[in-house]
């Protein structure tokens, strides 16, 4: 008798993707609602001045909010393929997963650290804190859900 007596393995990682599709969305609103860009574009502007290599990329509102939202609908819009277990789709999955991860963690260790860089203090809770685990905990499960779909098609 075979010691696989718990739960089946998923056959695709779609509620995954799908979750972390939703966290995004609502990460987007809290750094929008919580004034993000004024800090980023002051840490662009410090990294820019101490290092002359650093890309001076300092955004507009709605520039910023527009290129977030485009981006979020088209995910959304893969989340069909997430959930037929792609395989075209996977390597977009391993770096949107990725990046989502390292942004959330990004966030609460900015927070921790009350700054960004050492000019750019927060004033209060920093901007994206409060949804960083919606990207971090979504993410670690898409990459968990990855690992174990491969194969089924």
């Amino acid at each position: 008798m075979s010691d696989q007596r718990t739960r089946p393995r998923a056959s695709n990682y779609g509620t995954p993707w799908l979750l972390l599709c939703l966290g995004f969305a609502v990460h987007i609103w809290d750094e929008a609602a919580h004034d993000f860009l004024s800090y980023y574009n002051a840490t662009v502007l410090a990294l820019y001045g101490h290092f002359s290599w650093f890309p001076r990329m300092d955004m507009r509102f709605r520039t910023w909010l527009t290129a977030l939202l485009v981006v979020n609908v088209a995910l959304l819009a893969l989340t069909p393929w997430a959930y037929r277990n792609a395989r075209w789709l996977r390597l977009l999955a391993y770096a949107f997963a990725g990046i989502e991860l390292l942004y959330g963690a990004g966030n609460i260790l900015a927070a921790i650290r009350g700054r960004t860089v050492p000019s750019v203090h927060f004033e209060g809770a920093a901007p994206g804190v409060y949804t960083a685990p919606l990207l971090v905990i979504p993410a670690a499960y898409l990459i968990w859900s990855l690992r174990n779909t491969r194969g089924h098609t």
